[in-house]
């Protein structure tokens, strides 16, 4: 598989100057292929491809208007007509909407660079156009005989340049295990474990709320386009960089340890783009990056050997008592702990709810697709209760 292992560098003023020139240019050669594009359906009809796309770059380099073009490396601009294909690509599958124009202050700064461009050796990377090599901040060394087939160059709103080395690499599984865990997400503790475990909420956003405040007004007193207002703005996307990166990092652990730690692992499937229209929590969830939490442990559970199994919204994993099977019929979200009627156990919300989405996605790792637990069964709406990526798989849930 293909794996990108990110890391920091630190351009000279010369090499500084190459890349904002590359960047630049990156995202005019993608303007003006797309409206060429695009000009070219809405009068005649026709798609123009990325071979064609190719040839009008030789002749914009010839043109006097754009001729400074040519003076950056040639591969991260077709890499830009060849991304702008792709995006073609998805509308025409109707994976994607249409691709819409690069922007200089609100899209991503980078530049693809293939093999032929860039030049890695005994830990120096040496790009094209560029004397000495790049000043990379090494934190972690590249797998062992592995060679990066492209190298990507950004920078962030936040002024920070990173590369991205794209890797054929596979990762060792790691040893079996017989643990399996049921994974909760909530607000006051990130998760809660099937376990009984809770890890706690750390709150970056809030943590930093006051300063991001701060930083923001002080941003919005300042004069638009004076240089002021863009160290202004550079000082607030710091602050934004430094509650990502935290959060970014407690997941990786977290991740990573519930990963080594058991064999399968049970999650909700969590529609987070209707929670957020919730406004009152709109701030918290998305702070919590529960969809960050979910595609990381997708991609290290295939990389590692293990099992995720991931069960459907409509399963009321709350209302539904561990111990005896009852469901409650109302759950507010201001109930954190509730006696069942049927048999008198006190639950806690989520941790009650984590061992039903175990419970839930035992029942399909033993006994496959098909499955019904042995208490009376109904869909609810017609849903399927439980889903898997593969196989898909449905399991019915208590009927009221």
């Amino acid at each position: 598989m293909k794996r990108a292992f990110r890391y920091r560098f630190h351009p000279t003023r010369a090499q500084a100057a190459e890349l904002s020139r590359t960047f630049g240019c990156v995202r005019k050669v993608y303007n003006l292929a797309l409206a060429a594009r695009s000009e070219a359906w809405a009068a005649r009809g026709e798609r123009v491809n990325f071979v064609q796309t190719s040839a009008m770059l030789t002749v914009w380099k010839q043109s006097e208007e754009l001729a400074y073009l040519a003076e950056v490396s040639c591969v991260p601009l077709q890499q830009a007509l060849r991304h702008l294909h792709s995006a073609f690509v998805g509308f025409w599958g109707r994976r994607a909407k249409y691709p819409r124009f690069k922007s200089k202050r609100k899209s991503r700064a980078s530049a693809e660079y293939t093999r032929s461009a860039f030049r890695y050796a005994d830990g120096r990377l040496t790009l094209a156009k560029m004397a000495e090599p790049l000043d990379v901040v090494w934190s972690r060394l590249l797998p062992t005989g592995v060679e990066p087939s492209t190298v990507t160059v950004s920078q962030d709103s936040a002024g920070r340049w990173f590369v991205s080395l794209l890797c054929e690499d596979t990762p060792a599984p790691l040893p079996a295990v017989t643990a399996a865990v049921g994974v909760d997400a909530g607000l006051t503790a990130l998760v809660t474990l099937s376990t009984g475990e809770k890890i706690t909420n750390p709150g970056h956003e809030r943590r930093d709320r006051g300063r991001l405040a701060r930083a923001q007004r002080a941003l919005a007193r300042k004069e638009k386009g004076s240089k002021n207002r863009a160290k202004a703005r550079v000082r607030v996307a710091r602050i934004h960089a430094r509650i990502a990166d935290r959060r970014r990092d407690h997941l990786h652990k977290l991740t990573t340890r519930l990963v080594r730690e058991n064999q399968t692992l049970v999650i909700e499937d969590l529609t987070v783009r209707n929670l957020l229209k919730n406004h009152t929590l709109a701030r918290s969830i998305s702070d919590v990056a529960w969809r960050e939490l979910r595609r990381m442990l997708e991609y290290k559970t295939a990389w590692y050997g293990r099992r995720l199994i991931t069960v459907d919204r409509w399963f009321p994993s709350t209302h539904l008592c561990s111990a005896c099977g009852a469901l409650a019929d109302k759950m507010p979200l201001d109930v954190r702990e509730w006696t069942c009627e049927g048999c008198g156990t006190v639950h806690d919300r989520d941790g009650n709810a984590a061992v039903n989405l175990l419970a839930a996605g035992l029942a399909v790792a033993a006994c496959g697709a098909g499955v019904r637990p042995h208490r009376e069964s109904s869909s609810r709406s017609g849903r399927s209760v439980v889903k898997q990526e593969t196989p898909p798989v449905r399991v019915g849930i208590p009927s009221r």
